[in-house]
């Protein structure tokens, strides 16, 4: 069956004549002749891009490739009866707040890199590699947080613990006290930025001396632990 005989039954098995079809597709701001319908049934002429979308809405087509193509679709083993249960359940569930909250939840999920190689919290740990892993975070990690490391070590205890997670916003600068993740002769480290003094990188936890940054230490900020 062609695209135009499929339009001819759409619109016979709801009863409509194509006077009517003309009036719906009016209501959603497609106007066409009254001629238009039986032309596109009979196959004379096609319906543009607009016309044809104005034609699945009016129709309430969900799957253009099944109804026009014979593709088997999702809902393809359901009758008439059950399609119609599946339409009416989604239209629950578009008024549903609590779902519309779940849906808004799960849009603001996005994928980061999660680096391998931990960042070491007391011995330091090579960063800059290629190999990670996606991992996907939900909105309690900020978004300016572009990149994720696993803390290795007791050194920044209490606030990170060995094996914890935490979220990189990349920035080339800090200010003094914040924590960030820096590269010190190849080795990566979980620190707070600056002590007594600006060339130092110091641990949470007394027990760990601070790392001292030297005239000829090759030391640079990666960036900014924000979660």
């Amino acid at each position: 069956m062609g695209w135009s005989d499929t339009l001819r039954e759409l619109r016979i098995s709801r009863g409509w004549s194509q006077v009517e079809l003309v009036r719906r597709l009016a209501l959603l701001g497609c106007k066409v002749s009254e001629k238009a319908p039986s032309k596109w049934e009979h196959g004379v002429s096609e319906p543009s891009i607009k016309q044809f979308l104005a034609l699945c809405a009016v129709y309430e087509i969900r799957d253009v490739l099944e109804v026009f193509c014979g593709q088997a679709g999702e809902l393809s083993a359901l009758n008439e009866e059950g399609r119609r249960r599946v339409r009416e359940y989604i239209r629950l569930l578009g008024r549903d707040e609590s779902f519309a909250k779940e849906q808004e939840k799960a849009s603001l999920r996005r994928m980061i890199p999660l680096y391998d190689l931990p960042v070491s919290a007391g011995t330091g740990q090579f960063l800059d590699s290629s190999e990670y892993t996606l991992i996907e975070v939900d909105e309690a990690v900020p978004l300016h947080a572009t990149f994720a490391v696993r803390v290795r070590g007791d050194s920044m205890e209490p606030k990170f613990t060995d094996g914890q997670i935490v979220y990189v916003k990349p920035q080339q600068t800090l200010e003094r006290g914040e924590i960030g993740i820096f590269l010190v002769d190849g080795d990566a480290y979980c620190k707070q930025y600056g002590g007594e003094a600006e060339d130092m990188l110091c641990s949470l936890n007394p027990a760990y001396a601070p790392i001292r940054l030297g005239e000829y230490t090759a030391f640079r900020i990666l960036g900014k632990v924000v979660g």
